[in-house]
């Protein structure tokens, strides 16, 4: 089940005893929880009637204790895992627990059970257990140009806007494929439509994030010249000035897919200086670099959601390092 399928299922009222969401895009899941939240909880007694377990420090006990609860002065109740799968070597016995306790609360109408997790097999027991008439939502951010297009005329249309022509191309182009970043910069913009609430290309210009521009020419220009120290400089600057670290990294992904495209004989929407641009840097890389680049950058990306220990500063320091070596 896709999220909007999961939001038509809840407006017409429907509500499963359990769900699984599953993907490593944090906005999808934190979304979707809260609108299961919204539709299983009544304000009065909502504190009463949620639980939160994190996976690493529940106990199989924990989690059948926290199901075989009573709801509070409400007819329902909610329990909400996340991510069972980082209980550090007693991750089998939780996930064991947890394919039972599905099983256990199906048919239920007291009780919802929510479990959140960036990373599952669906060929693990605990998984397929959120079959029919449990639901996995999959929570993973677009891949492709048409998604994440979606996603912003969705996010707006949310936000009670209308765009222009070329408005969703421009946010994408800008920011990629971070969506929390995304919903914050059309959010932004939407000040400067008021009170016609239709957003411009010169209300993007204005108000959106932008490293798109020289500052991220000047830090390409570094990497694909080798010029590691002076790439390091312009990334200090522009976390200093406040840019977030996945906006920084949005931006590096979103030029690095430019220059492959443009590498293997591909198009790119731009400006013709632009274009120039692209195709004058990309003569410095061979295919198979800038997809190796392409990879780094998703493992950075990785980094900055916190699976790996790193200060998101300093993965993208080591990223900036990694993309100007020769």
């Amino acid at each position: 089940m896709m999220p909007d399928a999961l939001a038509k299922e809840l407006r017409a009222g429907k509500l499963r005893a359990a769900y699984l969401l599953l993907g490593e895009e944090p906005l999808l899941r934190d979304d979707a929880l809260a609108a299961i939240r919204e539709q299983t909880l009544e304000p009065q007694t909502r504190e009463f009637n949620f639980d939160r377990l994190e996976g690493a420090s529940t106990s199989p006990a924990a989690l059948l204790d926290a199901l075989r609860t009573l709801p509070v002065l409400s007819p329902r109740r909610l329990v909400w895992l996340r991510e069972p799968g980082d209980a550090k070597g007693r991750a089998a016995p939780l996930l064991d627990a947890l394919s039972e306790a599905v099983v256990e609360v199906r048919g239920r109408s007291d009780l919802v059970l929510v479990v959140t997790a960036a990373r599952g097999d669906r060929r693990e027991r605990w998984v397929r257990a959120f079959a029919e008439p449990a639901a996995l939502v999959a929570c993973d951010p677009p891949k492709g140009r048409a998604p994440l297009l979606a996603f912003v005329r969705d996010e707006a249309r949310r936000q009670g806007l209308s765009l222009e022509e070329g408005v969703a191309e421009v946010f994408a182009e800008r920011i990629g494929p971070q969506l929390l970043v995304l919903r914050q910069e059309i959010a932004k913009a939407a000040l400067l439509a008021a009170p016609a609430r239709k957003l411009l290309r010169t209300h993007v210009e204005k108000s959106a994030i932008d490293i798109a521009e020289d500052p991220i020419w000047d830090l390409t220009d570094a990497l694909g010249e080798g010029r590691s120290g002076q790439a390091l400089a312009v990334l200090g600057k522009l976390l200093r000035s406040g840019t977030p670290e996945p906006v920084v990294l949005g931006s590096l992904a979103g030029h690095f897919r430019k220059l492959l495209r443009v590498r293997s004989g591909g198009t790119v929407a731009a400006a013709p200086f632009v274009v120039q641009k692209l195709e004058a840097q990309g003569r410095r890389y061979t295919t198979v670099r800038l997809v190796q680049h392409l990879s780094a950058i998703h493992a950075t990306d990785e980094a900055l959601k916190g699976r790996g220990g790193l200060p998101p500063a300093l993965a993208l320091e080591r990223l900036v390092l990694s993309l100007s070596a020769p």
